[in-house]
Protein backbone atom coordinates (compact mmCIF):
# COMPACT_ATOMS: atom_id res chain seq x y z
CA UNK A 1 0.00 0.00 0.00
CA UNK A 2 1.39 3.42 -0.97
CA UNK A 3 1.60 6.35 1.41
CA UNK A 4 -1.31 8.01 -0.34
CA UNK A 5 -3.41 4.87 -0.05
CA UNK A 6 -2.58 4.57 3.63
CA UNK A 7 -3.71 8.15 4.14
CA UNK A 8 -7.00 7.44 2.36
CA UNK A 9 -7.60 4.26 4.33
CA UNK A 10 -9.29 6.11 7.18
CA UNK A 11 -10.74 9.58 7.74
CA UNK A 12 -8.46 12.23 9.15
CA UNK A 13 -9.19 13.86 12.49
CA UNK A 14 -11.08 16.49 10.52
CA UNK A 15 -10.44 19.35 8.14
CA UNK A 16 -9.10 22.36 9.99
CA UNK A 17 -9.05 26.05 9.19
CA UNK A 18 -5.47 25.80 7.92
CA UNK A 19 -6.51 23.19 5.33
CA UNK A 20 -9.30 25.42 4.07
CA UNK A 21 -7.07 28.50 3.90
CA UNK A 22 -4.36 26.54 2.07
CA UNK A 23 -6.89 25.39 -0.53
CA UNK A 24 -8.32 28.90 -0.89
CA UNK A 25 -4.86 30.34 -1.54
CA UNK A 26 -4.15 27.66 -4.14
CA UNK A 27 -7.44 28.39 -5.90
CA UNK A 28 -6.87 32.14 -5.78
CA UNK A 29 -3.41 31.70 -7.30
CA UNK A 30 -4.81 29.20 -9.83
CA UNK A 31 -2.18 26.74 -8.64
CA UNK A 32 -3.75 23.52 -9.88
CA UNK A 33 -0.80 21.41 -8.78
CA UNK A 34 -1.14 22.60 -5.16
CA UNK A 35 -4.88 21.89 -5.24
CA UNK A 36 -4.30 18.36 -6.51
CA UNK A 37 -1.50 17.66 -4.00
CA UNK A 38 -3.76 18.67 -1.14
CA UNK A 39 -6.86 16.90 -2.43
CA UNK A 40 -5.58 13.59 -3.77
CA UNK A 41 -4.40 11.91 -0.51
CA UNK A 42 -7.57 12.71 1.44
CA UNK A 43 -10.23 10.25 2.55
CA UNK A 44 -13.57 10.78 0.73
CA UNK A 45 -15.16 12.26 3.87
CA UNK A 46 -12.36 14.83 4.09
CA UNK A 47 -12.57 15.66 0.41
CA UNK A 48 -16.26 16.34 0.96
CA UNK A 49 -15.53 18.46 4.05
CA UNK A 50 -13.20 20.67 2.02
CA UNK A 51 -15.77 21.13 -0.71
CA UNK A 52 -18.42 22.03 1.86
CA UNK A 53 -16.15 24.72 3.30
CA UNK A 54 -15.99 26.60 -0.03
CA UNK A 55 -18.53 28.96 -1.50
CA UNK A 56 -20.40 28.03 -4.66
CA UNK A 57 -17.95 29.48 -7.19
CA UNK A 58 -14.85 28.17 -5.38
CA UNK A 59 -16.48 24.73 -5.12
CA UNK A 60 -17.08 24.55 -8.87
CA UNK A 61 -13.49 25.63 -9.53
CA UNK A 62 -12.08 23.02 -7.13
CA UNK A 63 -14.27 20.23 -8.56
CA UNK A 64 -13.19 20.98 -12.12
CA UNK A 65 -9.51 20.85 -11.12
CA UNK A 66 -9.76 17.70 -8.99
CA UNK A 67 -11.98 15.64 -11.31
CA UNK A 68 -9.22 13.09 -11.92
CA UNK A 69 -8.49 12.51 -8.21
CA UNK A 70 -12.00 12.90 -6.80
CA UNK A 71 -12.87 9.71 -4.91
CA UNK A 72 -16.24 8.32 -6.09
CA UNK A 73 -17.37 7.86 -2.46
CA UNK A 74 -16.87 11.60 -1.91
CA UNK A 75 -20.20 12.17 -3.65
CA UNK A 76 -21.92 10.09 -0.95
CA UNK A 77 -20.63 12.46 1.74
CA UNK A 78 -21.87 15.64 0.04
CA UNK A 79 -25.18 17.35 0.77
CA UNK A 80 -27.56 17.21 -2.19
CA UNK A 81 -27.22 20.85 -3.29
CA UNK A 82 -23.43 20.81 -2.97
CA UNK A 83 -23.29 17.51 -4.84
CA UNK A 84 -25.32 18.98 -7.71
CA UNK A 85 -22.81 21.82 -8.06
CA UNK A 86 -19.86 19.41 -8.05
CA UNK A 87 -21.44 17.15 -10.67
CA UNK A 88 -22.25 20.15 -12.86
CA UNK A 89 -18.62 21.31 -12.59
CA UNK A 90 -17.34 17.83 -13.47
CA UNK A 91 -19.38 17.70 -16.66
CA UNK A 92 -21.37 14.71 -17.96
CA UNK A 93 -18.41 12.60 -19.09
CA UNK A 94 -16.36 12.90 -15.88
CA UNK A 95 -19.47 12.59 -13.70
CA UNK A 96 -20.50 9.41 -15.54
CA UNK A 97 -17.05 7.91 -14.99
CA UNK A 98 -17.21 8.65 -11.25
CA UNK A 99 -20.77 7.33 -10.86
CA UNK A 100 -19.94 4.14 -12.74
CA UNK A 101 -17.41 3.27 -10.01
CA UNK A 102 -19.98 3.56 -7.23
CA UNK A 103 -22.25 0.76 -6.05
CA UNK A 104 -25.45 0.77 -8.08
CA UNK A 105 -27.70 1.91 -5.21
CA UNK A 106 -25.41 4.86 -4.44
CA UNK A 107 -25.34 5.88 -8.11
CA UNK A 108 -29.14 5.77 -8.24
CA UNK A 109 -29.46 7.86 -5.08
CA UNK A 110 -27.25 10.55 -6.60
CA UNK A 111 -28.90 10.46 -10.02
CA UNK A 112 -32.43 10.79 -8.64
CA UNK A 113 -31.59 14.21 -7.13
CA UNK A 114 -30.38 15.66 -10.45
CA UNK A 115 -32.40 17.73 -12.91
CA UNK A 116 -33.78 15.68 -15.79
CA UNK A 117 -31.45 17.36 -18.30
CA UNK A 118 -28.30 16.67 -16.27
CA UNK A 119 -29.47 13.13 -15.57
CA UNK A 120 -30.02 12.36 -19.26
CA UNK A 121 -26.64 13.84 -20.23
CA UNK A 122 -24.81 11.68 -17.68
CA UNK A 123 -26.74 8.54 -18.63
CA UNK A 124 -25.65 9.03 -22.22
CA UNK A 125 -22.01 8.87 -21.11
CA UNK A 126 -22.36 5.83 -18.83
CA UNK A 127 -21.43 2.29 -19.94
CA UNK A 128 -24.44 0.38 -21.26
CA UNK A 129 -24.67 -2.09 -18.35
CA UNK A 130 -24.53 0.59 -15.63
CA UNK A 131 -26.94 2.82 -17.57
CA UNK A 132 -29.50 0.00 -17.83
CA UNK A 133 -29.32 -0.65 -14.08
CA UNK A 134 -29.79 3.02 -13.19
CA UNK A 135 -32.64 3.49 -15.67
CA UNK A 136 -34.44 0.41 -14.33
CA UNK A 137 -34.26 1.76 -10.77
CA UNK A 138 -35.30 5.28 -11.78
CA UNK A 139 -38.40 3.86 -13.47
CA UNK A 140 -39.77 3.15 -9.98
CA UNK A 141 -41.17 5.89 -7.69
CA UNK A 142 -38.96 7.70 -5.19
CA UNK A 143 -38.44 6.12 -1.78
CA UNK A 144 -39.13 2.56 -2.92
CA UNK A 145 -37.09 -0.61 -2.52
CA UNK A 146 -36.00 -0.45 -6.17
CA UNK A 147 -34.02 2.71 -5.42
CA UNK A 148 -32.05 0.88 -2.70
CA UNK A 149 -31.09 -2.21 -4.71
CA UNK A 150 -27.48 -3.33 -5.01
CA UNK A 151 -27.10 -5.13 -8.31
CA UNK A 152 -23.48 -6.19 -7.88
CA UNK A 153 -24.16 -9.62 -6.38
CA UNK A 154 -23.08 -13.22 -6.79
CA UNK A 155 -26.03 -15.12 -8.28
CA UNK A 156 -26.01 -18.83 -9.20
CA UNK A 157 -28.68 -21.31 -10.40
CA UNK A 158 -30.12 -23.71 -7.86
CA UNK A 159 -28.97 -26.82 -9.79
CA UNK A 160 -25.29 -25.86 -9.61
CA UNK A 161 -23.02 -27.71 -7.24
CA UNK A 162 -20.75 -26.16 -4.65
CA UNK A 163 -17.77 -26.97 -6.86
CA UNK A 164 -19.27 -25.16 -9.84
CA UNK A 165 -20.03 -22.15 -7.67
CA UNK A 166 -16.48 -21.95 -6.28
CA UNK A 167 -14.96 -22.38 -9.75
CA UNK A 168 -17.24 -19.66 -11.11
CA UNK A 169 -16.16 -17.22 -8.39
CA UNK A 170 -12.47 -17.94 -9.04
CA UNK A 171 -12.77 -17.66 -12.83
CA UNK A 172 -14.73 -14.40 -12.65
CA UNK A 173 -13.04 -12.75 -9.69
CA UNK A 174 -12.59 -9.45 -11.55
CA UNK A 175 -16.36 -9.10 -12.02
CA UNK A 176 -17.31 -10.01 -8.43
CA UNK A 177 -18.20 -7.37 -5.82
CA UNK A 178 -15.25 -6.23 -3.70
CA UNK A 179 -17.01 -7.56 -0.59
CA UNK A 180 -19.84 -10.08 -0.30
CA UNK A 181 -21.03 -12.48 2.37
CA UNK A 182 -24.04 -14.15 0.75
CA UNK A 183 -24.61 -15.98 -2.53
CA UNK A 184 -28.07 -15.67 -4.06
CA UNK A 185 -29.65 -18.81 -5.52
CA UNK A 186 -32.26 -18.53 -8.30
CA UNK A 187 -34.45 -20.90 -10.31
CA UNK A 188 -34.36 -21.04 -14.15
CA UNK A 189 -36.78 -18.07 -14.30
CA UNK A 190 -34.42 -15.90 -12.20
CA UNK A 191 -36.70 -16.03 -9.18
CA UNK A 192 -34.84 -16.11 -5.84
CA UNK A 193 -35.21 -19.40 -4.00
CA UNK A 194 -32.67 -18.82 -1.25
CA UNK A 195 -29.41 -17.28 -0.16
CA UNK A 196 -26.47 -18.91 1.56
CA UNK A 197 -23.44 -17.61 3.40
CA UNK A 198 -20.07 -17.96 1.69
CA UNK A 199 -18.80 -19.79 4.79
CA UNK A 200 -21.51 -22.43 4.36
CA UNK A 201 -20.46 -22.97 0.73
CA UNK A 202 -16.80 -23.38 1.68
CA UNK A 203 -17.66 -25.95 4.37
CA UNK A 204 -19.65 -28.13 1.95
CA UNK A 205 -18.52 -30.91 -0.39
CA UNK A 206 -17.98 -29.99 -4.04
CA UNK A 207 -20.73 -32.31 -5.32
CA UNK A 208 -23.39 -30.83 -3.01
CA UNK A 209 -26.10 -28.93 -4.92
CA UNK A 210 -26.69 -25.32 -3.94
CA UNK A 211 -30.40 -25.92 -3.34
CA UNK A 212 -29.61 -28.53 -0.70
CA UNK A 213 -27.45 -26.26 1.45
CA UNK A 214 -28.68 -24.81 4.71
CA UNK A 215 -30.18 -21.62 3.37
CA UNK A 216 -30.72 -18.40 5.30
CA UNK A 217 -34.23 -17.13 5.98
CA UNK A 218 -35.67 -15.91 2.68
CA UNK A 219 -37.76 -12.73 2.90
CA UNK A 220 -38.45 -11.40 -0.60
CA UNK A 221 -39.27 -7.70 -1.03
CA UNK A 222 -41.24 -6.26 -3.93
CA UNK A 223 -39.44 -3.48 -5.78
CA UNK A 224 -42.38 -1.08 -5.33
CA UNK A 225 -42.41 -1.40 -1.52
CA UNK A 226 -41.97 1.90 0.31
CA UNK A 227 -38.55 2.23 1.93
CA UNK A 228 -40.04 2.80 5.39
CA UNK A 229 -41.89 -0.50 5.09
CA UNK A 230 -38.64 -2.15 3.96
CA UNK A 231 -36.98 -0.86 7.14
CA UNK A 232 -39.82 -2.31 9.22
CA UNK A 233 -39.43 -5.70 7.48
CA UNK A 234 -35.71 -5.72 8.29
CA UNK A 235 -36.39 -4.87 11.93
CA UNK A 236 -39.20 -7.39 12.26
CA UNK A 237 -37.19 -10.28 10.80
CA UNK A 238 -33.73 -9.24 12.00
CA UNK A 239 -32.34 -9.27 8.46
CA UNK A 240 -28.89 -8.31 7.21
CA UNK A 241 -29.96 -8.43 3.56
CA UNK A 242 -32.97 -9.35 1.46
CA UNK A 243 -33.57 -9.97 -2.27
CA UNK A 244 -35.71 -7.51 -4.22
CA UNK A 245 -37.89 -8.70 -7.11
CA UNK A 246 -39.77 -6.95 -9.91
CA UNK A 247 -43.48 -7.36 -10.69
CA UNK A 248 -42.77 -10.72 -12.35
CA UNK A 249 -40.92 -12.08 -9.32
CA UNK A 250 -37.52 -11.91 -11.06
CA UNK A 251 -34.48 -10.97 -9.02
CA UNK A 252 -33.32 -7.33 -9.31
CA UNK A 253 -30.69 -7.39 -6.57
CA UNK A 254 -30.51 -7.10 -2.80
CA UNK A 255 -31.07 -4.49 -0.11
CA UNK A 256 -28.49 -4.57 2.68
CA UNK A 257 -28.54 -3.42 6.27
CA UNK A 258 -26.32 -0.39 5.61
CA UNK A 259 -28.98 0.88 3.18
CA UNK A 260 -31.64 0.48 5.87
CA UNK A 261 -29.56 2.43 8.40
CA UNK A 262 -29.36 5.26 5.87
CA UNK A 263 -33.13 5.09 5.30
CA UNK A 264 -33.85 5.33 9.03
CA UNK A 265 -31.46 8.27 9.43
CA UNK A 266 -32.86 9.99 6.34
CA UNK A 267 -36.48 9.61 7.42
CA UNK A 268 -35.76 10.78 10.98
CA UNK A 269 -33.80 13.81 9.76
CA UNK A 270 -36.44 14.64 7.17
CA UNK A 271 -39.24 14.53 9.75
CA UNK A 272 -37.23 16.67 12.16
CA UNK A 273 -36.48 19.31 9.53
CA UNK A 274 -40.02 19.43 8.20
CA UNK A 275 -41.36 19.68 11.74
CA UNK A 276 -39.62 23.05 11.89
CA UNK A 277 -40.57 24.03 8.35
CA UNK A 278 -36.98 23.98 7.08
CA UNK A 279 -35.06 21.93 4.53
CA UNK A 280 -31.66 20.23 4.54
CA UNK A 281 -30.58 22.45 1.66
CA UNK A 282 -31.19 25.68 3.63
CA UNK A 283 -27.58 25.71 4.81
CA UNK A 284 -26.17 25.97 1.29
CA UNK A 285 -28.88 27.84 -0.64
CA UNK A 286 -29.05 31.63 -0.91
CA UNK A 287 -31.11 33.85 1.43
CA UNK A 288 -33.91 34.45 -1.08
CA UNK A 289 -34.48 30.77 -1.85
CA UNK A 290 -34.27 29.84 1.84
CA UNK A 291 -36.81 32.55 2.67
CA UNK A 292 -39.18 31.21 -0.01
CA UNK A 293 -38.85 27.68 1.43
CA UNK A 294 -39.83 28.88 4.90
CA UNK A 295 -42.53 31.38 3.92
CA UNK A 296 -45.47 28.93 3.56
CA UNK A 297 -44.81 27.41 6.98
CA UNK A 298 -44.67 30.82 8.63
CA UNK A 299 -47.88 31.86 6.82
CA UNK A 300 -49.70 28.82 8.22
CA UNK A 301 -48.48 29.68 11.72
CA UNK A 302 -49.66 33.26 11.26
CA UNK A 303 -53.13 32.08 10.27
CA UNK A 304 -53.46 29.82 13.30
CA UNK A 305 -52.11 32.56 15.60
CA UNK A 306 -54.82 34.89 14.29
CA UNK A 307 -57.45 32.34 15.27
CA UNK A 308 -56.13 32.21 18.84
CA UNK A 309 -55.91 36.02 18.94
CA UNK A 310 -59.54 36.31 17.84
CA UNK A 311 -60.54 34.30 20.91
CA UNK A 312 -58.55 36.68 23.10
CA UNK A 313 -60.09 39.67 21.29
CA UNK A 314 -63.58 38.44 22.10
CA UNK A 315 -62.75 38.90 25.80
CA UNK A 316 -60.92 42.21 25.46
CA UNK A 317 -63.23 43.97 27.88
CA UNK A 318 -62.71 41.33 30.55
CA UNK A 319 -58.91 41.55 30.25
CA UNK A 320 -59.02 45.37 30.57
CA UNK A 321 -61.08 45.13 33.78
CA UNK A 322 -58.92 42.40 35.36
CA UNK A 323 -55.25 42.56 34.37
CA UNK A 324 -54.51 39.32 36.26
CA UNK A 325 -56.12 37.49 33.32
CA UNK A 326 -53.41 38.79 30.97
CA UNK A 327 -50.73 37.65 33.41
CA UNK A 328 -52.07 34.09 33.72
CA UNK A 329 -53.10 33.46 30.08
CA UNK A 330 -49.60 32.53 28.79
CA UNK A 331 -49.29 29.87 31.49
CA UNK A 332 -52.50 28.19 30.33
CA UNK A 333 -51.32 28.15 26.70
CA UNK A 334 -47.79 26.97 27.56
CA UNK A 335 -48.91 24.06 29.73
CA UNK A 336 -51.41 22.86 27.15
CA UNK A 337 -48.84 23.09 24.35
CA UNK A 338 -46.18 21.17 26.27
CA UNK A 339 -48.58 18.45 27.41
CA UNK A 340 -49.87 18.03 23.87
CA UNK A 341 -46.36 17.87 22.41
CA UNK A 342 -45.47 14.97 24.70
CA UNK A 343 -48.43 12.95 23.44
CA UNK A 344 -47.82 14.08 19.87
CA UNK A 345 -44.21 12.82 19.98
CA UNK A 346 -45.27 9.37 21.20
CA UNK A 347 -48.03 9.10 18.57
CA UNK A 348 -45.93 10.23 15.60
CA UNK A 349 -43.18 7.83 16.64
CA UNK A 350 -45.66 4.94 16.84
CA UNK A 351 -46.99 5.81 13.38
CA UNK A 352 -43.46 6.01 11.96
CA UNK A 353 -42.53 2.50 13.08
CA UNK A 354 -45.88 1.03 12.00
CA UNK A 355 -47.02 -0.11 15.42
CA UNK A 356 -50.56 1.27 15.38
CA UNK A 357 -53.27 -1.09 14.18
CA UNK A 358 -56.94 -0.28 14.75
CA UNK A 359 -56.97 -1.79 18.24
CA UNK A 360 -53.67 -0.15 19.23
CA UNK A 361 -54.98 3.20 17.96
CA UNK A 362 -57.96 3.23 20.29
CA UNK A 363 -55.82 2.01 23.18
CA UNK A 364 -53.39 4.88 22.59
CA UNK A 365 -56.14 7.50 22.42
CA UNK A 366 -57.72 6.13 25.58
CA UNK A 367 -54.46 5.95 27.49
CA UNK A 368 -53.33 9.45 26.52
CA UNK A 369 -56.73 10.88 27.44
CA UNK A 370 -56.46 9.33 30.91
CA UNK A 371 -52.89 10.58 31.26
CA UNK A 372 -54.09 14.07 30.30
CA UNK A 373 -56.81 13.95 32.95
CA UNK A 374 -54.37 12.74 35.62
CA UNK A 375 -51.80 15.42 34.79
CA UNK A 376 -54.55 18.00 34.50
CA UNK A 377 -55.82 17.05 37.94
CA UNK A 378 -52.37 17.52 39.39
CA UNK A 379 -51.96 20.92 37.77
CA UNK A 380 -55.44 21.95 38.90
CA UNK A 381 -54.15 21.79 42.47
CA UNK A 382 -50.81 23.41 41.62
CA UNK A 383 -52.45 26.12 39.51
CA UNK A 384 -55.07 26.89 42.14
CA UNK A 385 -52.41 27.33 44.83
CA UNK A 386 -50.15 29.38 42.56
CA UNK A 387 -52.87 31.81 41.46
CA UNK A 388 -54.18 32.24 45.01
CA UNK A 389 -50.76 32.99 46.50
CA UNK A 390 -50.03 35.36 43.61
CA UNK A 391 -53.26 37.44 43.54
CA UNK A 392 -55.08 36.40 46.76
CA UNK A 393 -58.35 35.94 44.87
CA UNK A 394 -60.06 32.62 45.59
CA UNK A 395 -62.47 32.63 42.64
CA UNK A 396 -59.70 33.57 40.18
CA UNK A 397 -57.53 30.75 41.57
CA UNK A 398 -60.33 28.19 41.13
CA UNK A 399 -60.99 29.33 37.54
CA UNK A 400 -57.28 29.19 36.72
CA UNK A 401 -56.99 25.66 38.15
CA UNK A 402 -60.05 24.41 36.24
CA UNK A 403 -58.73 25.95 33.00
CA UNK A 404 -55.42 24.15 33.55
CA UNK A 405 -57.27 20.84 34.04
CA UNK A 406 -59.38 21.29 30.90
CA UNK A 407 -56.51 22.42 28.66
CA UNK A 408 -54.04 19.71 29.73
CA UNK A 409 -56.73 17.02 29.37
CA UNK A 410 -57.74 18.27 25.92
CA UNK A 411 -54.07 18.51 24.93
CA UNK A 412 -53.58 14.82 25.74
CA UNK A 413 -56.53 13.82 23.57
CA UNK A 414 -55.62 16.20 20.73
CA UNK A 415 -51.95 15.16 20.76
CA UNK A 416 -53.01 11.61 19.91
CA UNK A 417 -56.02 12.33 17.68
CA UNK A 418 -54.53 15.02 15.41
CA UNK A 419 -51.63 12.99 13.91
CA UNK A 420 -53.90 9.95 13.53
CA UNK A 421 -56.49 12.07 11.72
CA UNK A 422 -53.89 13.66 9.46
CA UNK A 423 -52.56 10.26 8.46
CA UNK A 424 -56.09 9.12 7.58
CA UNK A 425 -56.33 12.18 5.30
CA UNK A 426 -53.07 11.24 3.58
CA UNK A 427 -51.06 14.08 5.16
CA UNK A 428 -47.70 13.72 6.91
CA UNK A 429 -48.33 13.91 10.69
CA UNK A 430 -44.72 14.97 11.32
CA UNK A 431 -45.23 18.15 9.30
CA UNK A 432 -48.68 19.48 10.16
CA UNK A 433 -49.50 18.15 13.63
CA UNK A 434 -47.72 20.83 15.64
CA UNK A 435 -49.57 23.72 14.01
CA UNK A 436 -53.00 22.19 14.60
CA UNK A 437 -52.12 21.10 18.12
CA UNK A 438 -50.95 24.60 19.08
CA UNK A 439 -54.15 26.10 17.70
CA UNK A 440 -56.35 23.65 19.62
CA UNK A 441 -54.59 24.13 22.96
CA UNK A 442 -54.47 27.93 22.61
CA UNK A 443 -58.13 28.24 21.61
CA UNK A 444 -59.41 25.80 24.25
CA UNK A 445 -57.19 27.24 26.99
CA UNK A 446 -58.01 30.88 26.30
CA UNK A 447 -61.73 30.25 25.75
CA UNK A 448 -62.08 28.20 28.95
CA UNK A 449 -60.11 30.58 31.15
CA UNK A 450 -61.41 33.89 29.79
CA UNK A 451 -64.97 32.57 29.36
CA UNK A 452 -65.26 31.39 32.97
CA UNK A 453 -63.58 34.54 34.26
CA UNK A 454 -66.02 36.75 32.35
CA UNK A 455 -69.04 34.88 33.68
CA UNK A 456 -67.90 34.40 37.30
CA UNK A 457 -65.71 37.43 38.08
CA UNK A 458 -67.15 40.18 35.88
Amino acid sequence: MTAAEETRASPAEGIGEEDVLHLLRALENQDERAVLEQFAPLHPADQAALLHALDSEQRRQAAAITAAVLEPETLNWLDADVRDEVIEALGPKAAAAVLAELESDDAVEIMEDLDQGDRDAILEEMPAAERAQVEQALAYPDYTAARLVKRDNVVVPDFWTVGQTIDYCRDNSAQLPEEFWDILIVDPKMRPVGQVQVAEVLRSQRDTTMRSLRLKEQVVIDAATDQEEVARIFRRHGLNSAPVVDSGGRLMGIVTLDDIVEVVEEEAEDDLLRLGGVAESDRYTGPWLTALHRLPWLAINLATAVVASMVIGAFEGSIQQLTALAVLMPIIASMGGNAGTQTLTVTVRALAVGRLGRRETWKLIGKESVVGLLNGGGFLVIGLATAFLWFWQGELAIIFGIAMLVNVAVAGLAGAAIPLGLQRLGLDPAIASTVFLTTVTDVVGFFTFLGMASVVLL
